[in-house]
């Protein structure tokens, strides 16, 4: 238990020192964001007067605790481009991108270590052969350019799905899940073949053990093998899964681009392309907490499954 203690703790530390670089980054951006508000025939002083305004005449560590401590107690601000408040922008887009990104990211964990387990069980077979072109077209084929055939083959052309845009549930079950396979199955091509990849590699080094090739020659049966070279073989792909769940939100970026989906990554691009420093920090801060919690989800789970880690505690 103190083990996770400690790793909740470098988590929040992390945390800080991870929102002060992205705040130190967003400053040193060219450009001032007062050019993307303000008429082009603005004078300077306008311009300064609204940089004042908006503390942006400030020192960088002076901006940062400024905004620090509006943050923790829970004041999000407002965009310097459309003035909306950004807690309720983060209601609105969050919820969306969350939400598609969580079920194509499991439907790639439920077909993808399956399909590892299968070709580490079976190597040089049909089923390892499917699995390594399943793996080299995921990782090779850019996530954009799937939407598009996906659009142009499924969408267009069979009717099937939506072209894109996002369908809330309130509108109806049925159209809701029809707006969200083709993101979906996008995003988990790729997650598939990451860990049927990982899965496969780590499968054939547990199997190669020398306690493996015992439980063999003692006699124990091949599923209860299977079962304990699975076992150990999960920690790793834990770890590249927990990476990948952060790592995701990036990919979502160029999917909700292409689909028009009004989520959290593509807020995350218009507010780049408009130079909105509170909506760029607020939401690459959210992506860094969702990629600290899932490492940190990781921890829990191999904390778990892995008695030495309880015994170094």
């Amino acid at each position: 238990m103190w083990l996770i203690l400690r790793r909740a703790s470098f988590s929040v530390f992390a945390l800080f020192i991870i929102s002060f670089l992205l705040f130190l980054l967003t400053n040193v951006v060219p450009g001032s964001p007062a050019s993307a508000v303000l008429d082009v025939d603005a004078s300077l002083e306008e311009i300064l007067s609204w940089e004042r305004e908006h503390n942006l005449h400030l020192p960088v560590t002076e901006q940062y605790w400024i905004w620090l401590c509006q943050t923790l107690s829970g004041d999000l601000g407002e965009s310097f481009i459309t003035d909306r408040d950004l807690a309720t922008e983060i209601k609105d887009t969050l919820p969306i991108t969350l939400e598609w990104v969580s079920l194509g990211f499991g439907l790639a964990i439920i077909v993808g270590i399956p399909l590892g387990v299968a070709s580490a069980l079976n190597p040089n077979s049909w089923i390892d052969h499917i699995a390594r072109v399943v793996a080299m077209t995921g990782i090779s084929v850019p996530d954009y350019w799937i939407a598009l055939m996906l659009i142009s083959f499924v969408s267009v052309g069979l009717g099937w799905f939506p072209p894109g845009g996002h369908t809330p549930l309130s509108a109806g079950i049925i159209p809701h899940i029809k707006s969200l396979v083709l993101p979906v199955i996008t995003l988990s091509l790729h997650y598939t073949a990451v860990f049927s990849r990982y899965t496969r590699s780590s499968m054939l080094d547990v199997l190669s053990q020398d306690y493996i090739r015992t439980a063999r020659a003692m006699g124990l049966g091949r599923i209860r093998i299977w079962i304990y070279a699975l076992k150990n073989s999960l920690p790793p792909v834990i770890n590249v899964g927990a990476m990948s769940f952060g790592f995701s939100f990036g990919h979502a970026l160029f999917i909700e681009h292409v689909f028009g989906i009004a989520g959290l990554s593509l807020s995350l691009l218009n507010a780049i392309n408009e130079l909105d420093y509170p909506m760029i920090q607020l939401n690459v801060l959210i992506v860094t907490i969702i990629f600290i919690l899932a490492n940190l989800s990781a921890d829990c789970l191999n904390f778990l499954i892995n008695p030495r880690l309880r015994r170094q505690t």
